[in-house]
């Protein structure tokens, strides 16, 4: 357990927080609102362009606070 470091199991940790709310709040209300076996399949495929755009606007932050960090850490000084 020492050759993982603290920051790998923080973000595994929210990983699978994060796929446990998409699981549990966008996906089972998705597929559980139709009774077609062809309209539960595009309702999870729909549910599934849903969290690839979050992850992109996730990562879009992230990587906005990451570029732009010289001028936001002034604030704080």
């Amino acid at each position: 357990m020492d050759s993982v470091s603290t920051e790998v199991w923080i973000f595994g940790g929210a990983v699978l927080i994060s796929l446990l709310a998409f699981g549990g709040l966008i996906l089972a209300p998705a597929i559980g609102s139709f009774s077609r076996t062809w309209e539960r399949v595009l309702a999870g495929a729909l549910s599934l362009v849903v969290l690839v755009a979050l992850v992109g606007i996730g990562v879009a932050v992230g990587l906005a606070i990451v570029y732009f960090w010289p001028d936001i850490s002034t604030w704080f000084d």
